[in-house]
């Protein structure tokens, strides 16, 4: 089964939405965002990173902040 999503479904759905900013709307928009939505976001968008608190604290020992998950998304964001 397919689960490809196309351009229009793309413009309502929120994680998508995120990877369309850049700069200070970028910015404002993660700042905005809790914690635990980041880790979702990057849950989401990086299927074999290992960002969910108790993943990483089996694997690394702690936990991703929030400012360490902000500028994970913002390279994943503006290196893509």
């Amino acid at each position: 089964m397919s689960t490809y999503i196309n351009d229009e479904e793309k413009l309502k759905h929120p994680y998508y939405k995120l990877m369309e900013l850049r700069g200070d709307a970028l910015e404002a928009e993660l700042n905005s965002k809790s914690r635990l939505d980041l880790i979702e976001w990057l849950s989401w968008n990086d299927r074999n990173g290992v960002y969910k608190d108790d993943e990483s604290l089996q694997e690394f020992g702690n936990i991703v902040s929030k400012s360490e998950a902000i500028e994970i998304i913002t390279r994943q964001i503006t290196q893509a």
